[in-house]
């Protein structure tokens, strides 16, 4: 009877693929058997890396083989007996054992032998490693001379104790102090906080004040352009004469002036009168003034300034001498006229005779005598009169009157000046 052949395939039980076996596989005896099934210690780090290997992805297959953990495939043609040959009983009893002393199922491809190869000599050397730093451990401990004793590790044990009890001190200071430390700590911080809110009110401050000064600083530079104008103004004024300013006595030919008003009439230059009474008006306010600075009042008159009808007023007859004329000359004059000349003519002289009180030395260039007027340097002598007198001599007279008002404004400006040097002295 001839045995049917059958053909069974196995598969690596990592990668599946298809294996092939080598014909020795059937040829393993009882002895080679049963030193397979003696244990195989491995190391954890062993599994591990052989885990890292092992992925079993379970493929089709008619019927297992072992002991159900570890196992293998088999693919092919199954009998009429159910059996398989010999061969194959002795090909999955070895991979059985070799499966069942590892943590790797068999069987498997050359390509993932290799690998696990490789693994297994990695895991070799690392183990090698440590036996070599465990065995210098070990050859070092047996070379040691001295071994301490128990009263010196007792010993060693309290100072180490003493030690740790003494950092434990020494811990629990630090940690006040660190306490103590955070508390200065949060209290710096406080601190800062409260001068970073000064800083930033003293910066607005700064700013407001800032903005103050600089308008303070323009108005300030303002007051000093003011001042300074003031200051020119009133140096001006000082060299100013007030009376000089507001009477202008001068000459126009035959003419006496004052503030451009003539004063007296000629036959070749006919003055209107309203001139004549203006400049009148003039040199009563002229008079008024240099009697009112020199703080003196007249005897018998009091002059009245109204202009082109000033007047004198006789104080004891309560009469009135208008100090302005209308008509022309005429042997019949209104004598009122001539007589208001004549009384300014006395208040002039009373003027001149009060100066003379507290300036020993002052003098009139032309005498005043009895409503005349006399020039000392030739003798001759000038009615202010209208009346029984001629134009030219008139005007003349009026001429000599308006110089000596003249010397007199001069003395009175050379007083006020004074006064006004030690008021600003």
């Amino acid at each position: 009877m001839v045995d049917r052949k059958l053909n069974v395939n196995f598969f690596c039980q990592r990668c599946l693929q298809p294996l092939k076996l080598d014909e020795s596989f059937g040829a393993i005896g009882e002895h080679t058997l049963a030193e397979l099934t003696l244990p195989i210690h491995v190391t954890p780090e062993v599994d591990i890396e052989v885990g890292s290997i092992h992925h079993l992805v379970p493929g089709f297959y008619l019927e297992e083989s072992g002991n159900g953990t570890n196992s293998f495939t088999l693919l092919g043609q199954q009998g009429d007996s159910g059996e398989f040959s010999h061969q194959m009983k002795v090909t999955a009893n070895l991979f059985d054992i070799v499966s069942s002393n590892s943590e790797i199922d068999h069987p498997l491809c050359e390509e993932c032998t290799d690998v696990l190869v490789e693994l297994m000599d990695q895991q070799l050397k690392l183990t090698e490693g440590e036996w070599r730093d465990y065995n210098q451990f070990l050859n070092k401990l047996m070379n040691e001379s001295v071994v301490e004793s128990l009263e010196d590790l007792e010993k060693t044990l309290q100072e180490l104790l003493e030690e740790e009890e003494r950092l434990t001190q020494e811990l629990g200071i630090m940690q006040v102090q660190e306490k103590a430390i955070q508390d200065e700590y949060t209290a710096q911080e406080n601190i800062k906080e409260r001068l970073e809110q000064e800083e930033e009110r003293y910066w607005k401050d700064y700013s407001k004040f800032r903005n103050e000064f600089i308008l303070i600083e323009d108005e300030r530079r303002s007051l000093e352009c003011q001042l300074h104008y003031a200051q020119n103004q009133l140096d001006k004024l000082k060299k100013t004469n007030v009376f000089n300013a507001t009477f202008h006595i001068w000459h126009s030919g035959h003419f006496g002036t004052i503030n451009n008003f003539k004063l007296g009439r000629l036959p070749s230059a006919p003055v209107d009168w309203s001139e004549i009474n203006a400049a009148w008006g003039q040199t009563a306010l002229l008079l008024t003034a240099l009697a009112h600075k020199m703080n003196f009042s007249f005897a018998k008159f009091r002059l009245v300034p109204y202009g082109n009808h000033s007047y004198i007023e006789v104080v004891s007859e309560q009469r009135i001498l208008p100090l302005y004329g209308s008509g022309g000359f005429r042997f019949l004059w209104d004598t009122k006229f001539d007589a208001a000349m004549v009384a300014f003519l006395e208040c002039l002289q009373q003027f001149k005779e009060e100066v003379e009180k507290g300036d020993s030395g002052f003098c009139l260039p032309y005498r005043i005598d009895k409503g005349k007027l006399e020039d000392t340097a030739t003798g001759h002598s000038f009615s202010i009169k209208i009346q029984f007198n001629s134009e030219e001599q008139w005007t003349k007279a009026l001429k000599f009157l308006l110089t000596n008002l003249k010397w007199g404004l001069a003395w009175v400006s050379s007083q006020f000046a004074k006064e006004q040097n030690d008021l600003f002295a």
